[in-house]
């Protein structure tokens, strides 16, 4: 691992990734492979998403990512 490596600007790519992901447009595919697409995007989002909600720890060259998944009411 590079002395460079920030995890928190991972977190922030994630972060960028997911707001990609909500403005990528459809391609034109129809039937199944358009269900199939829109179900890639559903998913992709949801771990981008998670990812760039996580707090990113690098301790000892061990990267640690907590993600709170408890409903906010809860946290």
């Amino acid at each position: 691992m590079s002395d460079a490596f920030d995890p928190n600007d991972m977190v922030l790519r994630f972060r960028e990734r997911a707001e990609a992901v909500k403005r990528r447009g459809l391609p034109p595919v129809e039937g199944p492979d358009r269900l199939r697409f829109i179900e890639a995007a559903k998913l992709d989002f949801q771990d981008f998403a998670m990812l760039g909600d996580a707090t990113a720890t690098l301790e000892e060259g061990v990267l640690r990512l907590e993600i709170d998944l408890r409903p906010s009411s809860e946290n």
